[in-house]
C-alpha cells in the first residue's frame, strides 16, 4: 500500500512565478553586462572546470547545448525560455557560488542553482545530462568550492536585518520564535553565528523539542513535512516512472554496500517513510529509535537530476523525490534497534541540489537514545526515509501524504501496534 497524492509538499512550490521570472531575468542582465563592459573576471576555478568538461567532452558539450535548446520547443510556466546559452548559465553558476542565499517567500529563489536549471531539467537532454558521472563530479567539485564559502565568514552578509536578509522582519516572520527555539545571540552581529552555514546548520536550545519516549513510540528523525508511506516494498521496481516505487537494491545501493551492513533483500516487503525539509526547517538528524548504530555509508550520486515523468515541475525537485532517494548524493545509517518489534532499520538522509552535503557524525558501535544527534545536512534542499524490515507492525501518526505541515523531530511519528 502506498500512500501519496498530487499534493505538493515541503513549501518549495514558489509562491510567485512572475517573481522567479523577474529574478533570474535581473541576474542574466546583470551577468551580460557585466561581460559586456569587461568586468567579468576569470570562472572560479570550478565552473572554469565544468566549462572544459562541456567544451572538450562531444557527448556533454551535445547535451546542454541540447538542453537549453529544447527549451525553446516547450512552454514553461513563466512563459518562455530565460537561460539560452551556455556562456549565460557558466556565468550565473560563478555568480551564484560566490554569494550567500537571500531569504524572499519564492522557495526555489532559495537555492538559485536550481533556479537557473529549472526548466533545463526537464528536458529530454537535461534528464541525460544530469545523470552523467563527469558531469556530477563536476558539480560536486563546484558545490564543494561554493561550500567552502558558504562556511567562512564572507557568507555573513545576509545575516542582518536588512531587506531580504535573514533577519528582517519578514524573514523572522517565517520563522517563528526564532531566537526561543535556536542557540544565537540576537544582541550581537550576525546573531552570533560566524557563517551562513553556522546559521543553516543552527541547534535547537535545551528543551525546545522534547523527545517522545512512549514504550511504542518511532520519532522523527527530522522537522519535515511527510511525502509518502509505502508498504511492501520491493527490492527493484520502476522508480523513474510516474508513481516513483522505491527499489531497495538502488536506494541502499547494494552494489557497494560493504559487509557489515544488511543486505536490501532484508526489507523486502517493509516499510518506507518519506519526508522533506524546507530551508527554514532545522536541519539536523536525530535518532528515531533506541540501539546500536551498526554501520554508516555516504553514497555519491548525481544533484540535479529529476524524474522524467515530472516534465517542467514548477519546483524541480518537488515532484521527483521518490525518483531521488534512488540516485541523489545520500548518506544512510543503520540501527539496531532495542525493541526487538523493530529489529534493523535504516536513516537515509538524501541532498537535493545546492551543495547537497549529508555529514553523519555518529559511529559505528554508537549506543544512541532517541532523540539523539546523528549528522546534519549541510545548504541544499533536503529529504529523507525511514525504511523498515516486514513485519515491523507500525502505525504511522501522519494520515495524509504529501502532508501540509511539519512532523516535529522527536515527535512520534509511529507507534509499534504490538
Amino acid at each position: 500500500m502506498e500512500l501519496y497524492s498530487t499534493v505538493r509538499a515541503g513549501d518549495w512550490l514558489p509562491s510567485d512565478q512572475s517573481f522567479l521570472r523577474d529574478w533570474l531575468d535581473e541576474r542574466i542582465a546583470r551577468v551580460e553586462e557585466n561581460a559586456r563592459l569587461g568586468k567579468t573576471e576569470d570562472l572560479k576555478p570550478s565552473v572554469a572546470a565544468l566549462r572544459d568538461l562541456i567544451d572538450n567532452d562531444p557527448k556533454i558539450h551535445m547535451l546542454f547545448h541540447d538542453m537549453l535548446g529544447q527549451l525553446s520547443h516547450r512552454e514553461t510556466p513563466t512563459g518562455y525560455p530565460q537561460v539560452r546559452t551556455v556562456d549565460q548559465l557558466l556565468l550565473l553558476f560563478d555568480e551564484a557560488i560566490q554569494s550567500a542565499p537571500e531569504f524572499n517567500k519564492s522557495g526555489l529563489v532559495g537555492f538559485p542553482i536550481n533556479a537557473i536549471l529549472n526548466w533545463a531539467m526537464g528536458t529530454q537532454a537535461g534528464f541525460a545530462a544530469f545523470l552523467d558521472n563527469d558531469v556530477n563530479e563536476a558539480f560536486k567539485g563546484m558545490l564543494d568550492e561554493w561550500s567552502a564559502f558558504l562556511a567562512s565568514p564572507a557568507s555573513t552578509y545576509v545575516l542582518d536585518k536588512r531587506k531580504n536578509h535573514w533577519f528582517s522582519d519578514e524573514a523572522l516572520a517565517a520563522m517563528p520564535d526564532f531566537a526561543k527555539t535556536f542557540v544565537c545571540k540576537p544582541e550581537s552581529e550576525h546573531y552570533g553565528f560566524t557563517s551562513w552555514d553556522d546559521f543553516f546548520t543552527r541547534r535547537l536550545r535545551s528543551g525546545v523539542r522534547p523527545v517522545d519516549t512512549g514504550p511504542k513510540t518511532v520519532t522523527s528523525a527530522a522537522e519535515s513535512v511527510p511525502y509518502r508511506l509505502s508498504r511492501n516494498v520491493q527490492l527493484r521496481d520502476t522508480f523513474w516512472l510516474k508513481g516513483q516505487p522505491y527499489a531497495l537494491t538502488y536506494l541502499l545501493d547494494s552494489v557497494h554496500k560493504s559487509t557489515a551492513e544488511p543486505e536490501p533483500d532484508d526489507f523486502v516487503g517493509g516499510t518506507v517513510y518519506q519526508a522533506f525539509l524546507s530551508a527554514l526547517n532545522y536541519h539536523r538528524w536525530h535518532s528515531p529509535v533506541d540501539g546500536e548504530i551498526k554501520a554508516v555509508r555516504n553514497i555519491p550520486g548525481t544533484y540535479y537530476s529529476q524524474t522524467p515523468a515530472a516534465l517542467c515541475d514548477v519546483a524541480a525537485p518537488d515532484l521527483s523525490q521518490g525518483y531521488i532517494a534512488h540516485l541523489a548524493a545520500r548518506a544512510v545509517i543503520y540501527i539496531q534497534a532495542t525493541k526487538p518489534a523493530v529489529g534493523m532499520m535504516a536513516f537515509v538522509a538524501i541532498g537535493m541540489g545546492e551543495v547537497s552535503s549529508c555529514e553523519v557524525t555518529a559511529k559505528v558501535g554508537q549506543q544512541v537514545k532517541r532523540g539523539d544527534p546523528l549528522g546534519s545536512f549541510h545548504y541544499g534542499g533536503s529529504t529523507h526515509c525511514l525504511v523498515f524490515k516486514p513485519g515491523v507492525d507500525l502505525d504511522f501518526v501522519p494520515t495524509k501524504y504529501p502532508g501540509d505541515s511539519n512532523v516535529l523531530v522527536n515527535a512520534a511519528v509511529a507507534k509499534l501496534k504490538n
